[in-house]
């Protein structure tokens, strides 16, 4: 590609003058809001241990960007909205990203970003899964009385050559199909699979595995999983009744469910008809459905309008109140799909272009820790203002995005943002929120 960002380049005139620009600003950077994530980093040693915990086979005497400095390089870029390490050709030199890594030289470079996902391993993956709950763990100060693991897959489109690829009917292309599991909006898995798999696959054993670790570190916790009905698997289902977590789970309708609750449907048709409104109830029964070994309580919510019934069901072993656990826990369940929304298209983790399944794993996976970087900048920096619920593209464009210029002496570095940025209010207050103490 010929170099086109040479010369003057001309925008008309302006009264008597005439507009012109260039790319000859010198040390600017387009990415002001950097020292912000820096700060975050610093506070929760997210890149350190992301750091520590993949292999680097090269010779340490030899390289020379460290591996916490590149996964530094790596996870800013994202949260900044640069997907592709193409991007780093030019980004390695901008005077910002240096700085916020922690270096005044050029950083590493789009075919060594490329090299450290292709000699990703499965130990690796296993890995920064476990930094996923510990960085979750680490945000509390105190040990939570409750927490709900919701659970959840999504699909990642395919359009290469890539390993496992295979066709998925419902999504009708092919593609991988993740497994998430979030508690609240913070992000404690994320498991690539291949898409021709029962969508519940390896959602006991994930499950397993994050309830024994953060038992070991809050022996006390409630824990309760949540998830559609494409989770309704006498396996997980079994598994939390022994180990002692509760469980609120969808179910598909069939029509032993529907003989179930045909006496409630035909009496709210009748006061519909009778009354011109709409109807609406919770109600619950037990049952049990030919591959369990018992009865359990089922929640069903059942409506009548102009459009007919529409009945939900939900099988759970928690006691409470029946319209508690469907309006007030199992309806909350929509919270982390938007989150998986928020990973895949503001972070970029629907970028698998890799051939190899575990290198696009452990891009997922750098999607997935970019998350857990604005997420706490959420939590610890923004709490208290008009971005406090903003999405990752939304905090980017507002507040990432400032206009910088930096100016490197041998006794400080000057950071000049936009004078006339419009959150610079904001932009302060989460920068005394990260401040040192």
């Amino acid at each position: 590609m010929p170099n086109c960002t040479r010369g003057e380049m001309e925008f008309g005139r302006l009264g008597r003058c005439t507009i012109e620009a260039n790319f000859e600003g010198g040390a600017l950077s387009s990415d002001g809001g950097l020292m912000l994530l820096r700060q975050v980093d610093r506070r929760i040693g997210l890149s350190r241990a992301v750091a520590e915990s993949l292999h680097d086979p090269r010779n340490q005497e030899r390289i020379t960007h460290g591996m916490r400095d590149l996964v530094a390089q790596r996870l800013y870029a994202l949260c900044c909205g640069y997907e592709d390490l193409n991007d780093h050709a030019v980004l390695r030199n901008d005077p910002l990203m240096q700085t916020a890594v922690g270096t005044s030289d050029e950083l590493g470079s789009s075919p060594t970003l490329c090299r450290l996902e292709q000699r990703a391993t499965r130990s690796d993956i296993v890995a920064l899964n476990r930094v996923l709950i510990d960085q979750f763990i680490a945000s509390h100060t105190q040990a939570p009385e409750e927490l709900v693991l919701d659970i959840d897959a999504s699909d990642i489109p395919l359009h290469g050559e890539q390993e496992q690829t295979e066709f998925h009917a419902y999504y009708d292309h092919y593609c991988y199909l993740p497994l998430y599991v979030f508690a609240g909006k913070a992000m404690l898995a994320c498991v690539l699979r291949r898409s021709r798999i029962d969508g519940a696959k390896h959602a006991a054993a994930v499950i397993k595995l994050i309830v024994t670790r953060l038992r070991q570190t809050w022996p006390a916790v409630r824990i309760i999983v949540r998830g559609d009905s494409g989770f309704c698997r006498q396996r997980l289902i079994r598994w939390c009744e022994r180990h002692g977590v509760g469980y609120v789970i969808g179910m598909a309708r069939n029509a032993r469910l529907h003989r179930h609750v045909a006496h409630w449907e035909q009496a709210m048709a009748q006061a519909f008809h009778e009354t011109g409104a709409k109807q609406r109830m919770i109600g619950q029964f037990s049952y049990a459905a030919k591959s369990w070994d018992r009865e359990r309580r089922l929640i069903t919510r059942l409506e009548f309008g102009a459009q007919g019934t529409n009945p939900r069901f939900i099988v759970t072993n928690l006691d409470r109140p029946a319209e508690e656990l469907y309006d007030d826990l199992y309806c909350q369940r929509g919270e982390a799909e938007n989150r998986i929304k928020e990973t895949q298209l503001d972070l970029f983790g629907t970028r698998a272009s890799c051939h190899k399944f575990l290198a696009n794993w452990l891009r997922i996976l750098f999607s997935a820790l970019a998350y857990t970087l604005m997420q706490r900048l959420r939590e610890i920096a923004l709490q208290h203002t008009d971005l406090a619920r903003a999405t990752a593209a939304t905090i980017r464009v507002k507040l990432l995005k400032i206009g910088a210029a930096v100016i490197r002496n041998t006794r400080r570095i000057r950071i000049l943002l936009a004078s006339h940025h419009p959150l610079r209010d904001i932009y302060f207050i989460a920068a005394n929120a990260l401040a040192s103490p």
